[in-house]
């Protein structure tokens, strides 16, 4: 006959969850976030007020992205690469802080794991535009391929650069008009304020302009007058 133990004998004891290095976890976390937002601040505050740290021989690489540009474009540009940063790197360490205390609480990350990527294909294929406008803003902000006080050209306007965001550009077109275009469609752009152009509609008048209007008034029969007739 089968022996079966009391039910009190049964009793499992749950899994102790690590309180300690979840703490520890955590305060790591915030010292990494607040070390890195102060030198990401440092940084673009120092290309804000243009710096001539990067301006050395050893970093000529990096000197076409902050080349010396006007105190207002080089502070919005210095702006923005500092908030993509700051974004970027408060999403890295919130992850690997969640990921860290939940393996602390004794929880399975992997099917998690697994759960999120899946979640996150679906949401690219569903924000693929913005995707794209945020990377065409980035790359724009970085090469300076417009900036502040810029006149650009583009496929559906011709007019000065107002502000450059990550995923709109606001362009004040010739009538006045605010246009807001998203970088992902910004698929060509001319920038006249950074060659040398020279508007077509009007050429410099020269000899042969004045000779074809003296022929055309002869043949109309009128002549020029004397600016000044001489006395007899």
């Amino acid at each position: 006959m089968t022996f079966i133990p009391p039910m009190e004998t049964l009793s499992i004891e749950p899994e102790k969850i690590d309180y300690v290095s979840i703490l520890i976890t955590v305060g790591v976390g915030l010292l990494v976030w607040t070390v890195a937002r102060f030198i990401i601040l440092r940084i673009t505050r120092r290309v804000a007020s243009g710096s001539s740290f990067f301006k050395k021989p050893h970093f000529k690489w990096v000197q076409p992205a902050i080349r010396a540009l006007d105190h207002e474009r080089r502070s919005q540009r210095a702006q923005t690469i500092g908030s993509l940063l700051t974004s970027l790197v408060s999403v890295i360490v919130v992850v690997i802080v969640i990921i860290y205390v939940l393996k602390y609480m004794n929880v399975d990350v992997a099917p998690l794991l697994t759960s999120v990527g899946i979640l996150g294909v679906a949401i690219g294929f569903g924000a693929q535009q913005l995707i794209r406008d945020f990377l065409a803003g980035i790359f724009i902000t970085i090469e300076d391929q417009y900036g502040i006080g810029d006149v650009i050209v583009t496929s559906e306007v011709i007019g000065t650069v107002e502000s450059v965001g990550l995923r709109i550009t606001r362009v004040r077109a010739e009538d006045g008009a605010i246009w807001y275009l998203r970088n992902g469609e910004i698929l060509r752009v001319g920038n006249r304020s950074q060659g040398d152009y020279v508007p077509l509609d009007a050429p410099e008048p020269n000899d042969d302009d004045q000779s074809t209007k003296v022929t055309a008034g002869a043949a109309t029969g009128s002549a020029p007058k004397p600016e000044e007739k001489a006395s007899e």
